[in-house]
């Protein structure tokens, strides 16, 4: 059984339309990696120009934020579930 990772609506346009991704990666960081080769224009989405995840997206691990499991070297088994979720911006 595969990690999947979820690609929210907003980011589909950069995989193929695809709404989850099969990967075998052993860390959050690898799977990032993983995901942004197969898909390059998602890069820019996910890491800023200093590689780091971007502030405004947040990454889940079987509904766990990774910032409160050891960030990007998060490890990963097989069946886990990545969730990508960009923040959303708004005001009254």
């Amino acid at each position: 059984m595969p990690i999947v990772i979820e690609i929210p609506t907003a980011f589909r346009r950069f995989t193929e339309g695809a709404p989850k991704i099969d990967c075998s990666a052993p860390t959050i960081a690898a799977a990032l990696n993983e995901l942004t080769t197969r898909f390059p224009a998602l890069s820019r989405h996910v890491r800023d120009e200093s590689g780091q995840i971007r502030q405004f997206l947040n990454i889940y691990l079987n509904d766990e934020d990774i910032r409160f499991l050891g960030g990007e070297a998060s490890p990963l088994k097989e069946g886990d579930r990545v969730l990508l979720v960009p923040s959303i911006a708004g005001g009254s």
